[in-house]
């Protein structure tokens, strides 16, 4: 019994390591850059001036994440909603990772003049929509694998593992895929021990296809051990299953610290979420860099990040949670205005040396801290909703959880995606996000430190 218990945590766990690559790779560190420098190259030839393009080219990609944050946030409630009905989980997944698959292969078409820039937007906004929504229901599975004391170590390791697995996977692209010059790897040959043609980019393009097979191989465990019970429709479909949904929801309302926190970690994750996908998209139109240096950006950031969150465990053990997120947001306000207040020319005011390398080094060491401090946050954030939830309803509590985290999806990049064609500027485009850390910092300030579970017992408290 006990064994196969463990062989389910072990292949829920699998979940973290096999889609980590599609944010790793694909969001931050590869194909998001890439197609940033592919974008801009594309409108710096249309006519407009170097700093336009680069704009515009932000903005484009920032469009891509709000309308697929509104899709998310629109669709997600309601759908989760109905597959709880259900009682129903994996059917879903099953039905979602196939449109993952799909849609990362075609990221293969990101040809290097830019023609299918468009195609391939579309293409990574919707294996994002179909990775949340596999994230989602793979979350509802968490509260089934052990009580309330061993969740958050599970949880923990869990994101621990997927952060080294996007660190693996940065280490086999890298030397054996990525182009570092003449079409060459970094071991002098070309893409794939030459089967791929260095000089259209193919190494690159291959980060769609590799994201793909990385997950067919490595959610095998999943498959294998990872079981629901096939439990008979328990209510009347949609109308049932949205009466529940506004059920829960009109519940939280009555719970002060449940709704504080909800609220708050909706901001301050889609601020944390903007960075890990604008980072690597900022480091290549302000600071100028090349693939390589932002690999090296997301490999430092990954280690940063399964590292803290082990530590942000025992943090989180000796003074809860909620100091643990307050000192991880706070040090993320830093590193933004830090990040906004960077050129080449300059850092807060303070001119620079013509071809100085500090902005390289501040960038380096700002990418460990955002590494560090956004796996801290997840950590902690998921044991405080631990100390939020009804011990007879811990899949409502977390998918509650899961969901907020999508309902603002669309925020930060909308708001980076105005501010940048505000202002005509990539850097200063990321001002908005230092303002949603703080409204989440504040908000917090209404979540009790142990949460409200406690408060169940107390008949004045309405279930959800």
């Amino acid at each position: 019994m006990a064994t196969t218990l463990q062989k389910r945590v072990w292949g829920w766990m699998a979940f973290d390591w096999a889609t980590q690559p599609f944010y790793t790779l694909g969001l931050t560190f590869i194909f998001g850059p890439y197609f940033a420098t592919v974008a801009a190259e594309f409108f710096l030839t249309a006519g407009m001036t170097e700093k336009a393009a680069d704009a515009q080219a932000q903005s484009m990609w920032s469009l891509g994440q709000t309308i697929a944050g509104l899709f998310i946030a629109f669709t997600a409630p309601i759908l989760g909603a109905y597959a709880d009905s259900t009682g129903r989980r994996l059917p879903w997944l099953i039905a979602f990772s196939a449109v993952f698959v799909v849609f990362t292969s075609l990221l293969w078409y990101m040809v290097p003049d830019g023609s299918a820039a468009l195609f391939c937007l579309v293409a990574f906004s919707i294996a994002f929509i179909a990775a949340e929504y596999a994230l989602v229901f793979t979350n509802a599975i968490l509260p089934s694998l052990g009580d309330q004391d061993e969740i958050g170590r599970i949880s923990g390791d869990g994101a621990a593992i997927g952060y080294w697995g996007g660190v693996v996977a940065l280490l086999i692209f890298l030397p054996f895929f990525y182009e570092f010059s003449e079409g060459k790897t970094l071991l002098g040959l070309s893409p794939a021990f030459g089967l791929l043609d260095g000089t259209e980019r193919e190494g690159t393009r291959a980060v769609g296809p590799f994201i793909a097979a990385w997950f067919l191989i490595f959610m095998i465990p999943y498959w294998m051990y990872v079981r629901e019970e096939n439990a008979p429709n328990r209510h009347g479909g949609m109308g049932a299953a949205m009466r529940d949904l506004k059920q829960s929801l009109s519940g939280v309302l009555h719970r002060q610290s449940l709704l504080s926190f909800l609220l708050s970690s909706m901001l301050y994750r889609d601020a944390l979420n903007a960075l890990y996908a604008f980072g690597g998209v900022y480091a290549a139109l302000v600071l100028d860099w090349g693939l390589m240096q932002i690999a090296v950006f997301g490999i430092i950031g990954a280690v940063a990040a399964a590292v803290s969150t082990s530590i942000a465990g025992r943090a989180d053990k000796k003074f809860g949670p909620r100091p643990v997120i307050h000192f991880c947001i706070v040090t993320l306000m830093v590193v933004c205005i830090i990040i906004v207040g960077m050129t080449r020319e300059q850092v807060l005011g303070i001119p620079l040396a013509p071809g100085s390398a500090v902005p390289d080094i501040l960038f380096y060491i700002c990418g460990s801290i955002i590494g560090g401090a956004g796996g801290g946050i997840y950590s902690a954030s998921r044991s405080m909703m631990v100390r939020h939830t009804h011990p007879e309803r811990p899949t409502e509590a977390f998918g509650l959880f899961a969901l907020s985290g999508k309902a603002t999806a669309f925020l930060a990049p909308g708001l980076i995606a105005f501010f940048t064609w505000w202002f005509g500027d990539a850097r200063l485009g990321f001002t908005p996000v230092i303002g949603l850390f703080l409204a989440g910092f504040v908000l917090l300030r209404w979540v009790h430190p142990e949460g409200d579970r406690a408060e169940w017992s107390k008949s004045s408290i309405p279930a959800p």
